[in-house]
């Protein structure tokens, strides 16, 4: 038989390669259980929530939207300069607070001058202005146990524990330490300081 000159065309048969498929479907598989993870973790430990007002201001804007760590504070409290998102009193029916906490249970708290006093030392970092209406505080107010005082950072325009309606805080009334922060007009996020 004589054989054919040129080029020929033939199909080999393909052999799917198993150890490929296995590292495919392992990919797959990786991939669906990290996104699977972020969303339970997102919705069991964190939450969203928006600022309203100017209170936290230049930190957090009005409608900013910022992420919150609702585990934290079951295993840790609250500390100086944290960044929490709480209901007044309690209150289910209010809308979410967030202001910085300026004293933690035992502190010894008033403000003189315009100027806010932990333990008989002043406390600015926080605060652009001085403090034009002390509320509570214009006379020591010394925190039990389970109490917090926080403030807003836009402290002349904000509506916090120096005021009678909010007082003090209970850690029972945190819901959470706010965390993240989206940019304003962005999608960008950036770490609470």
């Amino acid at each position: 038989m004589a054989r054919r000159k040129g080029l020929t065309f033939y199909q080999k048969k393909k052999k799917l390669n198993i150890v490929i498929v296995k590292e495919i479907f392992s990919w797959f598989f990786w991939i669906f259980a990290s996104m699977l993870l972020a969303v339970v973790t997102v919705f069991c430990v964190g939450m969203k929530t928006s600022v309203i007002g100017p209170s936290m201001e230049p930190s957090l804007y009005n409608g900013q939207s910022i992420f919150l760590n609702r585990l934290i504070y079951k295993v840790a409290s609250p500390r100086e300069g944290d960044v929490i998102v709480f209901l007044p009193n309690g209150n289910e029916k209010s809308h979410y607070y967030v202001k910085r906490v300026v004293g933690v249970p035992g502190d010894t708290l008033y403000i003189k001058n315009g100027l806010l006093y932990v333990n008989d030392e002043t406390v600015e970092e926080y605060f652009n202005d001085r403090i034009a209406e002390p509320g509570l505080l214009e006379s020591k107010v010394t925190l039990g146990e389970d109490e917090y005082f926080v403030i807003g950072d836009n402290c002349n325009n904000s509506e916090d524990s120096r005021s009678a309606n909010i007082g003090t805080v209970k850690k029972s009334f945190i819901i959470g330490k706010a965390w993240m922060k989206l940019a304003a007009g962005d999608s960008k996020l950036g770490l609470i300081e």
